[in-house]
């Protein structure tokens, strides 16, 4: 296999994760109604899966350095394969909260992986291309997993079936094209005590890797707010039943995020930073009003001007924190990179599920809402008094 034909396999098995990560949320009203469960439930079975994540990163999350891409991604194909036959089979909560673990699993440990590889094996005249990639991938990814999901669940017969069945094809795909990757790290001493839980980041580095941390907070936190309770604030607040609206929601916030990386592309990191955390604001503003207003074009006008401001915000802080390790480091800084965004992505939607049972998703929703519309302002206020990074977007 070409190194061109190496990159795009593996960004594919990037979206395939991403697809089927996202591809439940337009269900969980579904499962909510079938088997009777609170909305802080419904957020715990959203949050395990980025909690499993978590915990696949901080131990396997580096081991590819160790053992090799290839055995790492194979491995993580064939768990998330197992993942999705127990969505198809679930007929209750517990079985649900086995496939969003076993997803989470599978997803935290191919992570590292697919992107400390395709840094590895990036064209040599396009050095900014994995960042583009690993930064644009997941968004398409996750918001075509949700539409396509929507679309299913309001418009074909048994969607808790029908909605896995392709990912099941496409996981089979993915891993016979793993197989053929050519491998692109040395095998060397220390994989287990890699599996140590640890932080990665070089020393000299982690002023600046802390810099852009509220930016990875602020911008996987909304996506976790639109993944986990997106479908149910269309639901209850606007009194939207369809679950295609749902869906393309989802879809608007994480494909405007891809844009938004696209568009970023060039740009030297600080300020893409800057760009997008105060487009994510005014993004989440929208957002609210429309929530209040009961507007949905401004609700999807909200969540495409969010979604553009990930774009750009996550694509330069994760240009500024990838240029921080050598090759044989990679993976743990990348690793240690996503742990950042899954915290921000699952505890505050789980804290965001328990609060909406007590006051309300309106109410939950202006709080959270309004928070991340202050990190992402303090977070633009603080990168305009720091001096340029000497790297760019892509």
């Amino acid at each position: 296999m070409t190194r061109a034909l190496a990159f795009w396999t593996l960004a594919a098995t990037l979206f395939t994760f991403m697809a089927a990560a996202a591809a439940p949320s337009p269900l969980y009203v579904v499962y909510q109604a079938q088997w009777g469960f609170t909305g802080t439930t419904l957020t715990v079975v959203f949050g395990v899966y980025a909690l499993a994540l978590l915990a696949a990163l901080v131990t396997v999350g580096a081991v590819s350095d160790h053992v090799g891409r290839r055995p790492v991604l194979l491995a993580s194909l064939a768990v998330q394969l197992v993942a999705l036959i127990v969505f198809v089979s679930a007929d209750g909560v517990g079985w649900l909260l086995l496939a969003r673990v076993l997803q989470g699993l599978a997803t935290g440990a191919a992570t590292g992986a697919i992107t400390a590889g395709l840094v590895d094996v990036q064209p040599t005249r396009r050095p900014g291309l994995a960042s583009l990639v690993t930064s644009a991938v997941p968004g398409l990814g996750l918001g075509l997993g949700a539409l396509g999901s929507g679309l299913l669940v309001e418009h074909a017969p048994a969607p808790t079936t029908l909605v896995f069945v392709p990912l099941i094809a496409v996981t089979v795909l993915m891993t016979a094209g793993i197989a053929l990757v050519p491998e692109t790290s040395t095998r060397r001493p220390g994989a287990l005590a890699s599996l140590r839980p640890r932080l990665a980041v070089p020393v000299a580095g982690r002023a600046t890797f802390f810099g852009t941390v509220p930016i990875f907070a602020a911008t996987w936190g909304v996506a976790g707010l639109y993944l986990s309770l997106g479908p149910s604030l269309v639901a209850e607040v606007l009194h939207l039943r369809d679950h295609l609206v749902s869906g393309a929601v989802v879809c608007t916030l994480m494909i405007g995020a891809a844009v938004g990386s696209v568009l970023a592309r060039g740009r030297e990191p600080r300020s893409a930073m800057i760009t997008g955390a105060l487009g994510l604001a005014l993004g989440l503003a929208l957002t609210l009003v429309g929530l209040h207003s009961g507007s949905l074009g401004t609700l999807f006008l909200g969540s495409a001007v969010s979604g553009l401001g990930f774009g750009f915000s996550f694509l330069g802080a994760f240009a500024t924190a990838a240029a921080l390790a050598a090759p044989e480091h990679r993976a743990a800084l990348f690793a240690t990179i996503y742990t950042v965004n899954y915290l921000a992505f699952s505890l505050p939607a789980i804290a965001a599920g328990a609060a909406a049972t007590s006051f309300g998703l309106a109410a939950t929703a202006d709080v959270y809402g309004v928070v991340v519309i202050v990190i992402s302002l303090a977070a633009a206020a603080f990168l305009t008094r720091r001096q340029p990074a000497p790297v760019h977007c892509g």
